[in-house]
Parts: C-alpha cells; sequence; structure tokens
C-alpha cells in the first residue's frame, strides 16, 4: 500500500502506527479485507457537522449542483470508521460509474436501506445497503446484443425528487434514458417512457451522470474513446412526470434545437464527457455544461467550451473559452474532461486535460457582461492541477461556516484549496491519486483507482487517518451516507460482464 507522501502547506496530523479493524461477511457476500486507522484517529474530533442526519443520496455529487459534500451527519466519525464492517459483493455487471441510496426504503416487499447502481451495459441492480443481498435487478431490451461491445455507459442514475422518491432513472448504452419504481425495478412505460436522447448510440454515448432541475431530468451525450466520428455533445431536458423531451441544446450545430442525426451536421465532436455533466445553479434557472474537442466560432459551434443555458429553455446565456482553444482541439487535450465546480463568491472552477485549473467570474464568463459577440479568455486565475495532470475527476465543494474548501484529485496527486476572495490557495498536497472526492461527515473520502481502497482524511491534513479496503476501478467514486460508504468498482473498458461493488456499514 502506498502512503502519502505530503508537501507540507500546512501543519500536518501525524499518522503513527497502523490499527485493524476486522470485517466480516454474510449471505452472498464475502469479507474483503479490513479498514486501516491511524492510532490518533479516534483522538482527533471530527471537523463540525450539521445536526441533520443524511439518509438520501439521490445523484452523483449529492445535489443538482454536484457539490459532493455536506454537513449534515453521516453517522461515520474519525472515532468509528476502525469499526466499519466491509461486505464485497459481486455483481453481473461493472459499475464504473457512482451508485445512490434511499434509507429506510420500501423495496421488494420490505424496509430496506437501499443503494442503487447503473452497469456498464445497462442493468440498474437495487442492493439492500447493510447485506448485500440484491432486491431487484433492471435489464433492458436488448441487453444481450450489447454485453461485451464497446457500446456502454457510465452514466449514474438518478432518483425522483419527489416526496416518496417513487422513481429512479437510469441509462442504458442503446440511448434510452428509463424511469423505473424504486420499490420493484418495474419499468414505467407510459408517455413518452422510455426517452431516446441520441438518433446514433453507437458513436454517441452517455458518459455523464444524469442531474434534475425541477420538473425536468436533464442527460447530456458525448463520443466514444477514439473519437470516432460522427457525435456531438448535447444536453436535453426530459420532463419527468410525460418523458417529452422538453428541450436540447447542441453544442455543435447549436442553432438547431432538437436531437440531431450526428452526420447531418457538419462537424463533429465536442462532448459532454464528464462525470458530472450539466451543473445546476442555485435557483434552478441555468445550468452549466463543459465540451470536450471540437471546432469553435462563438455562434454554432462551441468545443473546448464552458456554456450558460437557461431553463427551461437551454438558450446560450453566456460562455467561456480559452484563448488556446485551438490548441486544445489539435492536441486532445478536452477542457470539458471535468465538469464546472460553483464555488461560490460568484466563481465557478474548470479543470480540462491540459493539466490547468481556471476560476472564472460566473457573472462574467468571459470577462464581459453575458450578450454580445462571444470571444476568447477571460478566466480570473488559473493554476496547476494537483498532480500537474489530465483531470477527469469532479472536485468537492465543502461550505462550512463562512469558509470553503475544495478538494480535488487527478492520477497523480490530491490537495485541498482555500477561496478567500474569488480566488484558490492551495492548503495542502500529496501524491496520492484519486477519483472524485467527497466531505460527509467532516471527513473527506477519496478512492484510488489504481490500487483499489478508499484514503480517508480529516480536511486540514494530506495524512490519512484511514484506509477502507476495495478492489481497483476507473471512474467509480463512493457515496457516505447513513452509516455506509458504498464503493463499486471496476473498468467499464474492460466490456466485462461483472463487477464488484463494496459495502461498508458501521455494526
Amino acid at each position: 500500500m502506498r502512503r502519502a507522501r505530503p508537501r507540507l502547506l500546512l501543519l500536518l496530523l501525524p499518522v503513527l502506527a497502523i490499527l485493524a479493524a476486522c470485517g466480516s461477511s454474510s449471505g452472498s457476500s464475502s469479507a474483503a479485507g479490513t479498514v486501516s486507522t491511524s492510532e490518533s484517529a479516534a483522538a482527533v474530533p471530527a471537523a463540525a457537522a450539521g445536526g441533520a442526519e443524511l439518509t438520501v443520496w439521490p445523484e452523483f455529487g449529492l445535489d443538482p449542483q454536484r457539490s459532493d459534500a455536506t454537513n449534515a451527519s453521516a453517522g461515520i466519525t474519525a472515532a468509528n470508521i476502525g469499526s466499519l464492517r466491509d461486505h464485497r459483493v459481486t455483481l453481473p455487471g461493472t459499475i464504473d460509474s457512482s451508485p445512490i441510496y434511499l434509507g429506510s426504503a420500501k423495496v421488494a416487499g420490505g424496509t430496506h436501506d437501499v443503494a442503487i447502481m447503473t452497469s456498464s451495459y445497462g442493468r440498474t441492480f437495487a442492493l439492500d445497503a447493510g447485506s448485500g443481498k440484491r432486491l431487484w435487478t433492471y435489464t433492458p431490451p436488448g441487453y444481450s446484443n450489447l454485453l461485451g461491445s464497446a457500446q456502454i455507459t457510465t452514466t449514474s442514475p438518478l432518483l425522483d425528487p419527489e416526496a416518496g422518491r417513487r422513481y429512479v432513472y437510469t441509462a442504458s448504452p442503446d440511448g434510452k434514458i428509463h424511469k423505473l419504481l424504486t420499490a420493484s425495478g418495474k419499468e414505467v412505460r407510459s408517455g413518452a417512457w422510455p426517452v431516446t436522447i441520441t438518433r446514433d448510440p453507437t458513436k454517441e454515448k452517455m458518459a455523464a451522470a444524469l442531474n434534475v432541475d425541477g420538473p425536468y431530468v436533464i442527460a447530456a451525450t458525448g463520443g466514444y474513446i477514439g473519437d470516432a466520428p460522427d457525435y456531438q455533445g448535447h444536453v436535453v431536458l426530459i420532463d419527468r412526470d410525460s418523458g417529452k423531451v422538453a428541450a436540447v441544446f447542441n453544442t455543435l450545430c447549436a442553432d438547431r434545437r432538437s436531437i440531431i442525426v450526428p452526420s447531418s451536421c457538419p462537424e463533429s465532436d465536442s462532448a459532454v464527457l464528464s462525470r458530472g455533466g450539466a451543473v445546476v445553479e442555485p435557483g434552478g434557472r441555468s445550468l452549466l455544461v463543459d465540451t470536450g474537442n471540437a471546432t469553435w466560432d462563438g455562434r454554432r459551434y462551441f468545443g473546448d467550451s464552458v456554456l450558460e443555458l437557461s431553463v427551461p429553455g437551454l438558450r446560450r446565456l453566456q460562455s467561456y473559452t480559452p484563448r488556446n482553444q485551438a490548441e486544445l482541439n489539435s492536441n486532445d487535450l478536452d477542457l470539458g474532461s471535468s465538469a464546472p465546480a460553483l464555488l461560490g463568491q460568484n466563481r465557478v472552477l474548470v479543470g480540462g486535460k491540459d493539466g490547468v485549473l481556471r476560476v472564472l467570474d460566473l457573472k462574467r464568463l468571459d470577462g464581459h457582461a453575458p450578450g454580445g459577440k462571444a470571444r476568447l479568455g477571460g478566466e480570473v486565475q488559473t493554476l496547476e492541477t494537483p498532480g500537474n495532470t489530465q483531470l477527469f475527476t469532479a472536485p468537492a465543494v465543502w461550505h462550512h461556516g463562512k469558509a470553503t474548501t475544495v478538494f480535488l484529485a487527478d492520477s497523480a496527486a490530491t490537495a485541498a484549496y482555500a477561496l478567500r476572495n474569488g480566488r484558490l490557495h492551495q492548503l495542502w498536497q500529496n501524491d496520492t491519486p484519486g477519483t472524485s472526492p467527497i466531505v460527509a461527515g467532516g471527513l473527506v473520502y477519496v478512492y484510488e483507482p489504481g490500487e483499489g481502497g478508499i484514503e480517508v482524511y480529516q480536511p486540514n491534513s494530506a495524512n490519512p487517518i484511514a484506509k477502507l479496503p476495495g478492489a481497483s476501478g476507473h471512474w467509480n467514486s463512493p457515496i457516505v451516507v447513513d452509516g455506509h460508504v458504498i464503493e463499486p468498482e471496476g473498468d467499464a473498458n474492460d466490456h466485462s460482464g461483472e463487477g464488484t461493488v463494496d459495502l461498508l456499514s458501521l455494526p
């Protein structure tokens, strides 16, 4: 196990000898390792957390703003993390995304803490989060024809926001969004459900997580590895009740307002490929999305750009495009490999495959008031990514008291930044890689995809206080909720019909 080698940017908490807490197994699952903690873990109080109990994790990033952070109590603290019991469950599907969770839900005729996750070939599983028992499985039509092929999805599912959380929305690699009953996994086929959001699912991939804004489910498309034309990144609003497509924004051929046949647009690419996809601004009247490599003209074509779109019309309000957009495009350095992050103080963070973090002014994305001709440039600040390498993960933005701390990981490092006066200042950094961090109950959790397992940190220290067990993976990231840590593993690009998930729970 490779431990962090921190750069001392502030006083770090010591990491002492390792203690082990035994895992256990039952039912269809097996013991998968132990939880390692530092001697100082129990002695260090968790950062302040709110009194509310976190009993639902409805989507990737926790909320429509994709904050990946909460001050509510998740039940797990530095004092009790060593007592987590681990069940590793093998599933007939690779979950190369993030799960969602609903506590004390009426599912399969009983009351369960339920983790729901979608595989790379579109199967969706509901598991009892404590025992690992599979409560239901939804298999989309045509599944057997896609199994083992290069046609996959990494889209995380979404719980319906209405009281009762009656529905869950999922994606399948045939280009459809499905509406399922949370209680049984049965598909709703009334109205226009299921909804097709691409005219060519062999070229247009659904990678980004689903999101929600008022009455709408938000979905997005990108392309597959290799960038085989023709495809265009587009954003789709779907009426949650009827399943009707309410609005479409095409990042190429933006003057066309419907789902287009990809080959009918003279330009290709501009994928919406990030884990977070569309990010809803507070108030729900607009959203942010960023794009990958493609041509740019500021009118019809928006490769390597950040776009603010109105809701419900999906009209462009303003946009940002780096001055070196042509260089990014020609060198496959997608700006949009990581979704925009709302920092507060009217600031937006975007990082890409060029290893650069860009801080933008939300009121003036290109440095000018919205309206008029689109321009290149206009960022407020630029920094290197933590490992000075490509960024494919989503930041966690933690608002605590009057402070804001941003946690970020890439394939070479993990780091924390403070937002002060509209600019980011690095607090600490180590050389441990990770996927998208989360903050829950005053602790920071970062999954390490190469070696497997989750590093757990106090927010003010680069030294982990615990290492949770787990297998290797890819884009997967954990959730921490209601006394559970849930981490799916595996790589969709292996085109396997199997995968694992670690379910760690308090006794």
